[in-house]
């Protein structure tokens, strides 16, 4: 049976890595919307049209991730997935192709998230350079799964 894993957690959480990891592990599809909106159009984080933009690749992520659902192939959709309506959604997504889900999550304490977001504005390379004035609200926002969550959904 094929798993919809989904990667749940903030940036610098360590989603991309685990879900490398899983991809390996599983022979699984990875999609990370981050990789391919770097690539189409550079370092766009505060570009007023960077949301709209990353809402039109996971739409595009989703329609790859369904189909190869439908084939019987694992996927791992590295999208954050901040509130617990939005896993609700795509659980459900996974449940009528006949697909079972699996939510990972990366609890890592905000005094660590920030750590990593300096080392990683360091960086150069395929992750979005994030001020931190941009960060804190998103940790505040952030609706950590609930222990029913964690749970594998067949």
């Amino acid at each position: 049976m094929a798993t919809l894993y989904l990667m749940a957690g903030l940036p610098c959480s360590g989603k991309t890595t685990l879900a490398r990891t899983l991809e390996q592990k599983y022979a699984a599809l990875r999609l990370t919307p981050d990789e391919w909106q770097v690539r189409l159009f550079g370092q766009d984080a505060v570009d007023p049209q960077h949301n709209a933009r990353h809402s039109l690749i996971e739409g595009l992520q989703w329609e790859v991730a369904e189909r190869a659902l439908a084939l019987g192939t694992s996927v791992i959709l590295d999208f954050g997935f901040w509130a617990r309506e939005e896993r609700e959604d795509f659980r459900s997504r996974a449940k009528q192709l006949g697909a079972s889900s699996e939510v990972h999550f990366l609890d890592v304490p905000s005094d660590e998230l920030l750590r990593r977001l300096a080392y990683r504005n360091e960086q150069p390379g395929l992750a979005f350079h994030i001020p931190e004035e941009m960060m804190r609200p998103w940790i505040e926002r952030f609706e950590r799964p609930a222990a029913d969550e964690l749970q594998r959904r067949d």
